[in-house]
């Protein structure tokens, strides 16, 4: 199995970015889109344990304003053989002491290209 292809590498991040362009601008649509449509897929948030691509359809839905602005440092993006990746970054949020992290699978399907299908977001003790 080769690890970090280049060209997979550079398929994930595109989607990454994708993902996060489009929680800064609070497109619901695209957001939901990233995720695997099924409900083996999971997102544990800094609050929230969600359990389905409805239960994070629903989440993105009722977040009245979207996810709160950041910026982010430290991303990497490893993938294994050119179906199977894994994004990780540390992020800091507009006016927010705390540093958070967070994780993303990503696994590509034949019929619906790159796709998260688990992701964890935490938030951790303020910065030193």
């Amino acid at each position: 199995m080769m690890v970090d292809d280049p060209a997979v590498v550079a398929a994930v991040r595109a989607a990454f970015d994708g993902y996060e362009l489009a929680l800064m601008t609070n497109d619901v649509a695209a957001l939901d889109g990233f995720f695997w449509p099924s409900p083996s897929a999971l997102r544990f948030g800094a609050g929230e344990s969600l359990f389905g691509h409805e239960a994070i359809a629903a989440f993105r839905a009722a977040r009245a304003g979207g996810s709160p602005q950041r910026s982010l440092q430290n991303t990497r993006i490893t993938s294994f053989g050119t179906e199977y990746a894994v994004a990780t970054t540390e992020f800091v949020r507009d006016g927010e002491a705390r540093l958070g992290r967070q994780t993303q699978v990503w696994v590509k399907f034949p019929d619906l290209g790159w796709r998260i299908v688990s992701a964890h977001v935490s938030l951790v003790a303020e910065r030193s």
